[in-house]
């Protein structure tokens, strides 16, 4: 409890201490964001899915290994990724990265 207070009372404590509280309230935010970024009609009882992902921007390599690491990128179209394959239980972690507007069933049709 000293040691706490002694931090809370120096300058740089209490700076670190405000990042370490940013930061945890960004990633709360980013998981609570998630689910409002997922198209209801992707909800299904597949077990795997295929999805656009809709960015603000067009994708750069970054954001396509990014979201490589849920599934089989079949390609990318203006600002959005085409990935197939994604678990079911991913989907939510798909739409987590700020840079991602929305997330929904792939148009099938080409």
């Amino acid at each position: 409890m000293r040691l706490l207070r002694a931090i809370l009372h120096s300058g740089r404590g209490r700076l670190i201490a405000g990042a370490v509280i940013a930061y945890a309230g960004w990633q709360a935010w980013l998981t609570i964001a998630a689910p409002g970024k997922v198209a209801p009609e992707i909800r299904s009882d597949r077990a795997r899915v295929n999805l656009q992902v809709t960015l603000a921007f067009p994708p750069e390599r970054f954001h396509v290994l990014a979201i490589q690491r849920f599934g089989r990128v079949s390609g990318t179209e203006n600002n959005s990724v085409e990935v197939r394959g994604v678990k079911r239980e991913d989907i939510n972690a798909v739409a987590r990265p700020y840079w991602v507007r929305s997330v929904g069933p792939m148009n099938e049709g080409g």
